[in-house]
């Protein structure tokens, strides 16, 4: 198969007149992400292996497939997946065969500068960045305490290292913290504000630790949530592997473990783990009292879709009406108030706007990912519907006020 050595740039001639604020961009990690800053007698946890010819990442000797090439040396063209998040595959292809050509390594995939040239090609003014291979290593290392903080700390210095987390005013990368151990989470978070993070993203799944997995409002992260709440940053619950592939597992009989673009089965993509997750973990952080405790957090959810809104909605206004002894506010007004939904690009925005007030969409382009946008842009005609006012809120200024601390 060939592949594509130079990226093509699509010219944007829009301006829509004002700064865009994209609230989902990515990077792709080099092969030292996680090793540069690791102690040494983690490295055999955390290896790059050749299978069959092709290098894998084994996690604690398990070899993930959740992103098939984890080097990241060639990757699906930014955008080629499109039609099929349209729903759009007349033609009864598989995701390889919608893909096409892959496309070489680009500066832009893990270099601050190229990134922002390219922003200005694409006329977008900010973007946040968060990792790609990352959504592996929490999920993989089961309840083994010390390695996930390490690989986790690992990865915050090399960002700090390469991109810092306040790139000219415009490109902000996430600080990640994993809630395996209260005591680790809070070092990393005053380590990140040290660096001058503007937002942490947290994996939508409950929280691993040595004794079993909890919840992520579980009493003993008080002290964690009360340093964000105090520090007017954001949270972003970014889709992961949250592993909630083992509902699958459940009814299909496999084992394999999670694989990020596994398109074999309908009953995959019926199950919508993505959703889930992400549900399960806003009724955590509202039911378990963090969002109560910690009313200066705005939270994010990002990469997750839109089609959970309506379901979570009716589930917190039908448990506040079942049980309101349990609750120090009513849940579905907290979501309403703190929670920021970016929905992805093929959902009914119309639909969504019934339960999501228009204050509180972001757009996210996901790029250079190929279930994402080519063309940043492109996204404006999604919300044609809306008003110019309410255009200018997604683009912009509500992310824009996110960044800047506004609440």
């Amino acid at each position: 198969m060939p592949v594509q050595t130079v990226m093509e740039r699509p010219s944007e001639t829009r301006d829509l007149g004002y700064p865009v604020y994209d609230a989902d961009g990515h990077l792709y990690e080099t092969a030292d992400t996680f090793r540069r800053h690791l102690p040494k007698k983690f490295h055999n946890a955390l290896q790059y292996v050749t299978v069959n010819g092709r290098t894998k990442l084994a996690v604690n000797g398990h070899i993930s497939e959740w992103i098939p090439n984890p080097t990241f040396e060639v990757v699906a063209k930014p955008g080629s997946h499109e039609k099929w998040f349209r729903a759009d595959n007349k033609e009864g292809l598989s995701l390889r065969e919608m893909t096409g050509d892959p496309l070489r390594f680009q500066p832009e995939f893990a270099e601050p500068e190229a990134r922002l040239k390219l922003l200005d090609e694409q006329k977008v003014h900010a973007q946040l960045i968060f990792p790609t291979l990352a959504s592996v290593v929490e999920g993989h290392m089961g309840n083994d305490v010390e390695l996930i903080s390490a690989c986790i700390h690992s990865l915050n210095a090399w960002v700090a290292d390469e991109w810092t987390y306040n790139y000219k005013d415009r490109i902000f990368p996430c600080g990640y913290v994993s809630l395996t151990s209260a005591e680790h989470a809070e070092a990393e978070i005053d380590y990140l504000l040290a660096q001058g993070v503007k937002h942490i993203l947290v994996r939508p799944a409950p929280a691993p630790g040595r004794l079993g997995s909890r919840s992520p409002g579980d009493r003993e992260f008080d002290r964690f949530w009360a340093k964000v709440n105090e520090s007017n940053i954001f949270v972003v619950l970014h889709c992961s592997d949250s592993g909630y592939d083992r509902i699958y597992e459940w009814w299909s009989g496999g084992s394999g473990g999670q694989v990020a673009f596994d398109r074999s089965d309908p009953l995959k993509l019926c199950m919508d783990g993505v959703s889930r997750a992400i549900q399960d973990m806003l009724c955590a952080l509202i039911c378990h009292g963090v969002m109560d405790r910690n009313p200066n957090i705005r939270w994010v959810s990002a990469e997750n879709g839109a089609t959970f809104v309506p379901t979570i909605s009716k589930i917190l206004k039908k448990a506040y009406g079942q049980m309101p002894q349990g609750f120090a506010s009513d849940p579905y007004e907290t979501f309403q108030e703190k929670v920021f939904v970016a929905p992805f690009y093929e959902e009914d925005f119309d639909e969504l706007a019934k339960y999501v007030s228009k204050d509180r969409l972001l757009f996210g382009s996901d790029w250079p990912h190929a279930e994402g946008l080519e063309k940043p842009l492109d996204y404006i005609d999604e919300v044609k519907n809306f008003s110019k006012e309410d255009q200018e809120k997604f683009m912009s200024s509500n992310l824009k006020g996110l960044i800047e601390g506004k609440r």
